[in-house]
């Protein structure tokens, strides 16, 4: 008995040694994956083959360059702007939103420079042209701002600023259709985001300006 009893244990160690864990089932490739949408824009399904293609990589193309040289640009311009509004600016609100422009896009500036040092281009100099790029001020505008001063100041930086930041998001929407790098499609949803609030509040501030 006791024999038979040790060959029946061996047996079933032996079952036990042998037998493979449960498999998990595979996940499924046909799963639909849901992509956010743009600032603004609701999240929509996609099929797992249009999705492969929809996903940022950290490769950058020209688009995402020419961004990031015009961004700067546009950004510096900004500052100028801001930098006015201390001793210029009569309105308390505007000077705390011009100091949180100024917060904002100054490091924003120096990431960009960085990145187009990673990636070997071209930063623009501080008196590079501005071309066409959309809400950039004239220079007459730019004498007209810094001539300005109190009640006057307030109202003609604020239309400037409101322009310069739909600019902004006008070159972000453009990167996001057509650039490919992840840190500047992150870039660009930054910027949207920001400049699309601080125009709310800048709107709100010229209606009561008047």
């Amino acid at each position: 008995m006791r024999a038979a009893l040790l060959v029946l244990a061996a047996a079933l160690s032996l079952t036990a040694c042998s037998a493979e864990p449960p498999r998990r089932a595979a996940p499924s490739s046909n799963a639909p994956v849901i992509v956010p949408g743009r600032p603004g824009e609701p999240a929509r399904t996609v099929g797992p083959a249009e999705a492969a293609t929809l996903v940022p990589t950290p490769t950058a193309n020209a688009a995402d360059v020419k961004y990031v040289q015009d961004m700067i640009v546009h950004h510096r311009q900004a500052l100028d702007m801001a930098h006015l509004a201390p001793s210029r600016a009569r309105s308390a609100r505007l000077k705390g939103l011009a100091s949180r422009i100024a917060d904002s896009q100054g490091p924003e500036i120096q990431f960009m420079t960085s990145w187009l040092q990673q990636q070997g281009q071209r930063v623009p100099g501080h008196h590079a042209g501005h071309g066409d790029m959309p809400g950039m001020a004239a220079p007459e505008q730019m004498e007209a701002l810094k001539a300005a001063s109190g009640a006057d100041f307030d109202r003609l930086f604020l239309d400037l600023m409101v322009a310069h930041h739909r600019g902004a998001i006008t070159m972000s929407e453009q990167v996001l259709g057509g650039g490919s790098h992840i840190k500047i499609e992150e870039l660009a949803n930054e910027v949207s985001v920001t400049q699309g609030a601080e125009i709310r509040r800048m709107l709100e501030m010229r209606a009561e300006a008047g």
